[in-house]
């Protein structure tokens, strides 16, 4: 599904990844660990195609330069270890946004099927009791299940997480990684963990 040859990521004369090469099937989960600068959420972005890398990324024998970052949307998702939320949107509108990539325009509706998507990840992520509350009044461990929740709703085939619960207690560290495993199990899928503790990489 993911195939990394050489890849090499320079800040001036630092590299923060070098001749890095690795590849992921579908259905594996492979963990990423390494100390704070390590380069391992330049990996992440790099995979994602938002920082300049030399090498060659593939996802499914396509190289990632090729392809459109509409498509990229569509296939892969992402979940960081933070978010700063400055408006009143609801828990559902920001899962909608997960919708965005599969939209024909900027001001088409989400048709039917992506409301059913929206629906099923509100209510993998325990979130449908608070679909119309702020963002703004939710705790840590809400607030990252309703961007986990968007990213399911993305309905992507490859999720790439940067230390998604880097932040978070120890019920919620498990909580997320329960519903990653839960979300692999459909065929097709793979993910790409980013952790600095190699215990719950173990785990």
């Amino acid at each position: 599904m993911l195939t990394v040859q050489n890849l090499t990521v320079r800040h001036g004369a630092l590299a923060a990844l070098d001749g890095l090469d690795f590849s992921l099937q579908e259905g594996q989960w492979l963990m990423v660990v390494g100390p704070n600068g390590a380069g391992k959420s330049t990996l992440v972005n790099a995979i994602a195609h938002t920082v300049p890398y030399q090498g060659t990324v593939l996802y499914r024998g396509q190289n990632i330069r090729a392809m459109r970052a509409s498509a990229i949307a569509r296939e892969i998702g992402i979940l960081s270890q933070s978010y700063a939320v400055g408006y009143a949107f609801t828990v559902e509108e920001v899962v909608t946004l997960g919708r965005y990539a599969h939209q024909r325009g900027v001001l088409s509706r989400v048709d039917e099927q992506g409301e059913q998507k929206v629906r099923a990840a509100l209510d993998m992520t325990g979130m449908t009791a608070l679909r119309n509350q702020s963002v703004l009044t939710l705790s840590g461990g809400e607030l990252q299940r309703t961007f986990l929740a968007q990213v399911f709703a993305q309905d992507p085939n490859l999720i790439l997480l940067d230390e998604p619960t880097n932040h978070l207690d120890l019920p919620y560290q498990k909580r997320t990684f329960e519903l990653i495993r839960q979300w692999l199990q459909k065929p097709g899928r793979a993910a790409v963990s980013v952790v600095h503790d190699l215990s719950l990489a173990q785990a």
